[in-house]
């Protein structure tokens, strides 16, 4: 039986309104029109797949949740074409309040940003797989899942095997729910973590609990229901800036931050940090979250830390370098300094209080990496483009994160995914223009 971790939980919260929703998606490019069946196998594939479980409760008081298999699915989501060949034709689905196809590239992002309605770890599938016919006659698809599903690593690590396992000799698993959860299984893992909890740890929970829940009297905590998981986002709410994707020459990205004395990495922080000035952040340091890939092994979870450094306007890649080098080392510590399996016992609105704001710093810099070569082709189609990034489908919490940058690594070429979380974004593209031209960096649309 596998439960969900600690992590898997604080974004369980988030998607039951507790905090700011956020949904992760891949996004592939692709120069000419890819088969409708073909998008189908890989929706097979990953409905099959580590993406295919949900979220299922605990009958005995102190065992955590579980995963437990899932194969049912949205199905596949194709924004119809006109004009199609018969053999490329898609299914002409109506896809109500949604732009109609082929897409021109300023819709690209307006389209995949409607996309994260309706994904539900627990009572519904928590993934979708999206495509789009392209006005140049291109494709762009794109892979979408609740962030409790798992983290950018593990969404990779999904799509990776999907694609691999389109060789036709390797056989797709058994279709099947895995058996009900046994009460003595429930009874040893409530156990365990009570031990754990109990353990040197009494005294702390019972001075520090009273003051940090006192902290939030005076807070809003979202209550949630079954109506409001069910609910639509709100038209009304407020909005975050339209997302950015850029790309970069990754030789030149790789130069400038050599030249500048810094790593790919710490060039993308201090790149971030300078934005978020350039856009006019007032406070003189700026403290940047930056998560940490904790895998020993390739795995589809939340499989991730988070720590941080301090910026200030006269760090250069070199010292953000150094910086983020000992921030690796440590760890952002859990609440109060209590275990963290604290979070999984408690009820659920006291979890979000005690973890509220949990690796919430100004800037959040999430660098992906390298993505693996299998993305690098879907079936016979090359792919031009591709992008990892979050997005916030029905936000109204917002979080303290002024602006969210995520950098992934084709190879030949950067990308650069952008969120502002602020209330001033209608500066960000000439923001992002003086920090660039700041230290020689040159972008392209994506």
């Amino acid at each position: 039986m596998e439960h969900l971790t600690v992590v898997d939980e604080i974004f369980l919260r988030t998607h039951r309104g507790m905090g700011t929703p956020i949904a992760l998606q891949g996004l592939w490019r692709t120069p000419d029109a890819m088969e409708p069946a073909l998008l189908q196998a890989i929706h097979d594939r990953l409905r099959l797949g580590r993406l295919g479980r949900r979220v299922v409760g605990a009958r005995i008081p102190g065992a955590r949740r579980a995963w437990r298999p899932n194969t049912g699915a949205h199905p596949l989501d194709l924004l119809p074409d006109h004009g199609e060949t018969a053999e490329t034709a898609w299914p002409t689905t109506p896809n109500p309040g949604r732009v109609a196809g082929p897409l021109a590239d300023h819709a690209i992002l307006a389209w995949a940003d409607s996309l994260g309605a309706d994904l539900d770890p627990e009572f519904a599938p928590g993934w979708r797989l999206s495509a789009a016919r392209l006005e140049d006659g291109g494709t762009v698809v794109a892979i979408t899942c609740s962030h409790a599903l798992a983290d950018a690593r593990g969404l990779i690590h999904a799509v990776t095997a999907a694609l691999r396992s389109l060789d036709p000799a390797t056989e797709l698993p058994p279709l099947g729910e895995a058996p009900h959860r046994t009460t003595s299984s429930e009874w040893a893992d409530a156990t365990s973590q009570w031990a754990t909890i109990v353990g040197g740890t009494a005294r702390a929970l019972y001075r520090r609990i009273p003051r940090l829940l006192a902290r939030h009297t005076t807070e809003h905590v979202p209550r949630e229901s079954a109506a409001d998981r069910a609910a639509p986002p709100n038209p009304g709410a407020p909005r975050y800036s339209r997302p950015l994707l850029l790309t970069f020459d990754a030789t030149h990205w790789d130069t400038t931050a050599s030249t500048l004395g810094g790593t790919p990495n710490s060039l993308f922080i201090h790149l971030i940090a300078n934005i978020l000035w350039h856009n006019g952040f007032p406070n003189p340091t700026i403290t940047a979250s930056l998560p940490v890939d904790t895998r020993d092994e390739p795995r589809v979870d939340n499989d991730l830390a988070m720590t941080e450094i301090a910026v200030q306007p006269t760090d250069t890649p070199a010292t953000i370098r150094d910086k983020a080098r000992s921030a690796y080392q440590r760890r952002m510590s859990s609440p109060a300094g209590l275990p963290e399996e604290i979070l999984q016992v408690i009820p659920d609105r006291w979890a979000y209080s005690l973890s509220k704001g949990a690796g919430e710093r100004d800037i959040l810099c999430s660098n992906i990496g390298t993505l693996p070569d299998a993305v690098r082709k879907v079936g016979p189609h090359d792919c031009t483009r591709v992008a990892a990034r979050a997005i916030h489908p029905g936000i109204t919490v917002f979080p303290r994160t002024q602006l969210a940058g995520y950098l992934s690594d084709l190879g030949d070429t950067y990308t650069l995914a952008l969120v502002g979380l602020g209330a001033d974004n209608d500066s960000l593209p000439e923001a992002i223009e003086k920090a660039c031209a700041a230290i020689g960096l040159r972008s392209a649309p994506w």
